[in-house]
Order: C-alpha cells, then structure tokens, then sequence
C-alpha cells in the first residue's frame, strides 16, 4: 500500500486533480458565460489537463471491484445540453481521428458538447472518488482514469480543442457569431 500511497500523493497527482477539478467547475458554470469566453477558457483548460494526466505516474488497473460512479445520466444529459445550447450551430464538427473513418465515404459529425460532457463524467467520477479520501479507492479511481485517457478522452480532448480551436480563430463566422453574442443577452 506504501507503492500506492506514494502515486495518490505523487505531486503530479495532486496537480491532475487540482486541473481536474478545475475543470468541471469551470463546465458546471458554464450556463452563465457567454460563447466566447467559454471558448477561450476552454482553450486554456484543456491543454492543461492534457499535460497534467500525461504526467501521471503509471498505475495498475484495479481488480473487479471499480469504484463508485457519481455522474448520473440526468446529469450528464443536462451538462451535454447546457454546452449544446451554449456553442449554438458551432457545437457540430467534422471528425477525423475515428477508426470508422477509415471506412467511411462520407464524414463523420461530432459535437463538441457531447465531447466535453464525455470527458467531463470520467473526470468528475474521479475527482469525487479522490475527495472520499479513502486511499484504496483513489488509487484505483487514478488508474482507471488514466487508462481511460489513453484509451479515450485524451484523443476526445486534443480532437475537441481542434473543434473548439477552429470556433475560435474561423473569421468566416464573425458576423454570425456578434450576432449570436447579440441574441443570448436578450
């Protein structure tokens, strides 16, 4: 147990869970910003979980005892359309870093909320694991979310700031978007 202590207490750790925590504060109030300043500090936030879960020390996965989930469906429901009705007709991009891709003659769509709120429930899982404070459980929450993020969200984060990136920068869009900005103060 001394091995695991020494991850769950590793400084890199304790930084991952201070960005990720960060991080679904800053999703969680979300309804009360405007597009633009979601999407710039979402564009900050996000390479900064990237790098802090890259530095997380090796872990082993758990046996079959996983910890306890706490984002329901209803919350993630509700995060995903908070972000949707945020982003407007900018939440929708084209996807390419998709195995189908591979076999598909036609692009794939994605949606930059459903990703946020995709990454945002394995994120939000953890960090409620790791302030039970219980070291056996926030080991195996660690490992777990960093093999997920391996497997999964890391590549749905990189691949959403390209969407979040292009939102951002695209000029095309700049009228549109004044007037987007116009509509959600009314």
């Amino acid at each position: 147990m001394e091995n695991r202590s020494q991850v769950i207490f590793d400084r890199n750790t304790v930084e991952f869970v201070t960005v990720a925590a960060e991080f679904c504060a800053f999703l969680e109030r979300a309804e009360s910003r405007k597009r633009k300043d979601f999407v710039d500090t979402a564009l900050k936030i996000l390479p900064l979980l990237y790098i802090k879960a890259l530095m997380v020390p090796s872990c082993e996965m758990p046996g079959d005892n996983a910890p306890e989930t706490f984002v329901t469906e209803e919350d993630y429901e509700v995060l995903r359309l908070t972000l949707a009705h945020l982003m407007g007709e900018k939440d929708d991009y084209l996807e390419v870093f998709l195995q189908d891709m591979v076999y598909s003659d036609t692009p794939i769509k994605k949606n930059i909320s459903e990703d946020l709120a995709d990454i945002y429930q394995d994120i939000k899982n953890f960090v409620s694991v790791f302030k039970l404070g219980f070291d056996e459980t926030m080991y195996d929450s660690l490992a777990i979310c960093k093999e997920n993020f391996e497997l999964y969200w890391g590549q749905t984060l990189v691949n959403t700031m390209r969407a979040l990136h292009d939102v951002r920068y695209n000029r095309l869009g700049d009228e549109a978007e004044e007037d987007m900005e116009d509509e959600q103060i009314d």
